[in-house]
């Protein structure tokens, strides 16, 4: 069902958004993007004249109830959102009675769905190789099942709009779409406009094709790096996975970070990019600190060459410049991942720069497509949102839908 083409006037909607926001020591949020970015949905139900019981999860209890991970903490915030007040349910399966009671117009919003573990549907205190986890597993599914059956009872019309977790075959992300027939059952607005991010950068790249992937290790990265290889015409790599690259081709890197044990696929990487003719850009000067703290002392050095005593934390000038002119040629970009430490402003100006270049191109007519916790906030930290075509929601779900995977939370509503 497409969602614009739905009746939800006197209807139930359970909605599955991504609300899992960064919290600070007081429980504040510091972040937003992710409930902003689900209000259009959560508005257009409303409007439609529909009620709403809004469930997500906060961080990772794995399946205990944990007060620093409750989505009580997220109500006055929602609410102001909305523009109407959100009544809240502190047990996720056990909200019928108020979600009966729900009428037009009002949201009822569920406690962390991860404080069951049925959510995730793993067996919780039995290791992957203990004799009896195969038959815990298969209990749980079971276990699963009951539980995405009870959040489906709650309502008329599940809606996914969470992208964030869409490559996960939770109860509540993928496993409840079977208890809703195909008119009943759809993506969010935020959904539809992830989806169609994607599609724009796998089937309707402009070229030059430019991506930019940052953190700290190669080995998270691999399959994405693999995939863009076929895709790209510029492959930037940057963060913390540089030195891994810069000591398999013999160079110092002090303490920088380093996997030893990926210095031959750093080496297949740059082998493989050469063969497939895509330009593979690293960084060749960095801004070394003597301490992981914003006010120790820096220095700059060549990346091949950092002292003892001393860690890449951003790139340097000359870097930021050869980064630049790459990325403001493009007609299309993906970013993933810092160029550095951008936490501390000390070592934020790399990030900084592949933001302007980003924008710079933007405003030349290029797609760009910035995706990922840390990109998020590097972006929305240097107020260049709107100088963007698209920020995702998704770090792991757009990955995986990059490298081509089928996202269990897209093919339930869809399939």
């Amino acid at each position: 069902m497409n969602f614009k083409d739905y009746n939800f006037a006197g209807k139930k909607a359970i909605v599955r958004v991504d609300f899992n926001v960064p919290l600070d020591e007081n429980g504040n949020i510091t972040d937003d993007t992710r409930i902003r970015g689900a209000v259009p949905t959560l508005k257009a139900i409303l409007a439609g004249g529909g009620s709403l019981i809004v469930m997500s999860h906060m961080g990772k209890p794995k399946g205990k109830v944990n007060p620093k991970m409750s989505l009580k903490q997220i109500v006055g915030a929602v609410s102001k959102a909305l523009g109407t007040d959100v009544m809240f349910c502190d047990d996720c399966a056990k909200a019928k009675a108020q979600a009966d009671a729900l009428k037009a117009g009002e949201v009822l919003l569920l406690e962390n769905l991860r404080f069951y573990p049925e959510e995730e549907g793993k067996p919780v205190g039995i290791e992957k190789d203990a004799p009896e986890y195969e038959a815990a597993k298969k209990a749980m599914k079971e276990s699963q099942k009951e539980f995405a059956k009870t959040l489906a009872s709650y309502a008329d019309c599940y809606v996914n709009d969470a992208f964030g977790t869409a490559h996960r075959r939770h109860a509540s992300t993928a496993v409840i779409a079977d208890y809703f027939d195909k008119d009943s059952k759809m993506l969010g607005l935020l959904m539809e406009k992830e989806v169609t991010a994607v599609d724009n950068i796998l089937k309707n790249v402009k070229r030059p094709f430019t991506a930019i992937m940052g953190g700290s290790k190669v080995s998270t990265k691999i399959g994405i790096i693999e995939n863009l290889m076929d895709k790209v015409d510029n492959l930037i790599l940057c963060g913390g996975m540089t030195y891994t690259f810069k000591k398999a081709e013999g160079g110092n890197i002090g303490n920088s970070l380093c996997e030893e044990d990926k210095l031959d696929l750093a080496l297949d990487i740059k082998k493989q990019a050469e063969e497939k003719g895509v330009n593979l850009v690293l960084a060749t000067d960095s801004v070394c600190g003597d301490d992981f703290k914003n006010d120790c002392n820096t220095q700059i050095c060549p990346s091949n060459d950092i002292p003892d005593g001393w860690e890449g934390m951003d790139i340097g000038p000359d870097t930021r410049k050869s980064f630049a002119s790459v990325i403001e040629t493009a007609k299309t970009i993906l970013w993933n991942g810092p160029a550095g430490v951008f936490e501390f402003d000390t070592f934020a100006e790399g990030s900084k720069a592949i933001a302007e270049a980003i924008a710079v191109a933007t405003e030349n007519g290029a797609f760009s497509l910035i995706g990922g916790g840390d990109s998020v906030a590097c972006i929305n930290k240097f107020g260049m949102a709107d100088k963007v075509s698209y920020i995702s929601t998704g770090g792991g779900a757009l990955l995986e839908a990059i490298e081509g995977k089928v996202l269990p939370g897209v093919a339930a509503v869809t399939e």
